[in-house]
C-alpha cells in the first residue's frame, strides 16, 4: 500500500467549525486523516486545536492580499519537503497558481476540492468579472492531477461544458456523521416541546441557515408570505421553528409572527438538537449554487425535506428514499401540496442514503483514489 501525505491548504477560516462550508473542509480533513496523513495550512483566525486527526498550521495572513501572497511558494515548499508529501490538495480553486507553480518545480500530486462551480456562483450573484473566473478555474482544473467535485452534477457539468478529463475527476460529496438515524430523536423532540412550550402532538417545521445571506433570508420570506399563510389554513396543529444568526433588522425577530405559529430560536449551539426533533425541513431555496448542506444533514436527521430544485442541486435523490420531495424552483403552489403530503406522512431515511452519505465511506473513496 503506497504512503499518501498530504499538505493541504485552506484560504479562509474553517475552526471552529459551526456552517456548512466550514464542515466540507474541516470535517473532510478529521475523516480523511484517519486514512492518510493531512498537515493543513490556513488563516491565522483559525482555532488550529479544533483540528482532528490531522495538524492544523495557521501561518496565513488573515488579508484577502493573502490570495496573491508570491512568497507562499517558498512556505508551502518547505511545508512539503518537511512533511516528505506526496500530494498537495487546494480547497477551491483560488490557490491553482500557486499549486502550478509548485507542480512545475517539484515531484508532487495536485488535487482540487472544489465546494461548487465558483464562477457559476459568482455568476448567478451577479459578479461582472465572472468571466475572468471561468477562464481561470477551467484552467486549473486542466492543469491538476485530480479534481474533486462536490456531486456528481458539478461533475458532470465540469466534464461536458468544461471540457475537464473525465478519468481524473470525480464525485466526493458533502458528507454526515452519522452512520444511521439517531436513537435520541424522542428525546431530543421533547426537549424541544419543553423549552418553547409546544403541546405534545404538533408538527415541527424547521428552516435554518445563515440569516443575514440573501439566498437564506428569500428564502424565509417564502415561508413568511407563500408558505405560512396555506398551513394556517389547515386542522394539523404546527410550529415552523427558524435558527441562524444575522437575521435583518427588517425582519424585527420575526415578532409579528409570534401568533402565526413562527418561533424564531437564532443562533442555537446545537442544531443537531432542532434537526433531530423536527418532522420536516423547508427548504424553499430561490437562488445561489453548489449543494445546500442542510438539506443533507435534515435527512441524516431522519427528518423529512421539501424543496425547490436548486434547493435539492447535487444531491442523490435515488438514495434519499421519501424522505426527499423536490418542486419546480418559485412552484409555491407544488411546494405547498407536497408539504401538505409530507404532513400526514411517516416515512425514514434508508440505509442506502447513509452507505452513500456517511464521512467513514467517503473517506475511504477518498483514500482510495489518493492511493492510485
Amino acid at each position: 500500500m503506497n504512503t499518501v501525505r498530504v499538505i493541504s491548504i485552506v484560504p479562509y477560516k474553517i475552526l471552529p467549525a459551526r456552517l456548512g462550508g466550514e464542515k466540507g473542509i474541516a470535517v473532510f480533513n478529521e475523516y480523511v486523516g484517519k486514512e492518510v496523513s493531512i498537515t493543513a495550512i490556513g488563516t491565522k483566525n483559525n482555532e488550529a486545536s479544533e483540528a482532528k486527526n490531522y495538524s492544523f498550521h495557521p501561518i496565513l495572513s488573515n488579508s484577502r492580499l493573502r490570495y496573491m501572497n508570491l512568497f507562499l511558494y517558498f512556505t508551502v515548499r518547505r511545508f512539503i519537503k518537511e512533511q516528505n508529501a506526496t500530494h498537495l490538495l487546494i480547497e477551491h480553486p483560488y490557490y491553482g497558481w500557486l499549486a502550478w507553480m509548485i507542480k512545475k518545480t517539484m515531484k508532487i500530486t495536485w488535487v482540487v476540492h472544489s465546494h461548487n462551480i465558483e464562477f457559476e456562483r459568482s455568476k448567478s450573484i451577479g459578479r461582472w468579472w465572472w468571466k475572468a473566473l471561468k477562464w481561470y478555474e477551467c484552467w486549473v482544473y486542466r492543469q491538476s492531477d485530480i479534481n474533486f467535485f462536490i456531486s456528481e452534477d458539478d461533475r458532470e457539468y465540469a466534464i461536458k461544458e468544461l471540457s475537464i478529463n473525465p478519468d481524473k475527476s470525480h464525485a466526493i460529496t458533502y458528507g454526515v456523521e452519522i452512520p444511521g438515524i439517531p436513537t435520541d430523536k424522542e428525546e431530543c423532540r421533547n426537549k424541544i416541546l419543553a423549552q418553547y412550550k409546544i403541546e405534545s402532538g404538533t408538527k415541527l417545521l424547521l428552516f435554518n441557515g445563515a440569516l443575514y445571506h440573501h439566498t437564506n433570508y428569500d428564502a424565509l420570506k417564502v415561508i413568511l408570505d407563500h408558505v405560512n399563510p396555506v398551513l394556517q389554513e389547515l386542522a394539523i396543529p404546527y410550529k415552523i421553528l427558524v435558527c441562524g444568526k444575522g437575521l435583518p433588522a427588517s425582519f424585527d425577530e420575526l415578532k409579528a409572527y409570534k401568533n402565526q405559529n413562527i418561533i424564531y430560536a437564532g443562533f442555537v449551539d446545537d442544531i443537531s438538537l432542532y434537526f433531530k426533533a423536527a418532522d420536516i425541513f423547508l427548504n424553499p431555496i430561490i437562488s445561489g449554487g453548489g449543494v445546500k448542506t442542510k438539506a443533507i444533514e435534515a435527512i441524516a436527521y431522519d427528518c423529512q425535506v421539501v424543496s425547490t430544485k436548486i434547493g435539492a442541486l447535487g444531491i442523490i435523490e435515488s438514495v434519499c428514499g421519501e424522505q426527499l420531495k423536490v418542486v419546480p424552483n418559485e412552484d409555491w403552489k407544488s411546494f405547498n401540496e407536497e408539504l401538505k403530503k409530507v404532513l400526514i406522512q411517516n416515512s425514514h431515511t434508508p440505509i442506502s442514503f447513509y452507505q452513500y452519505y456517511y464521512w467513514g465511506s467517503i473517506s475511504k473513496k477518498v483514500a482510495t483514489l489518493l492511493k492510485r
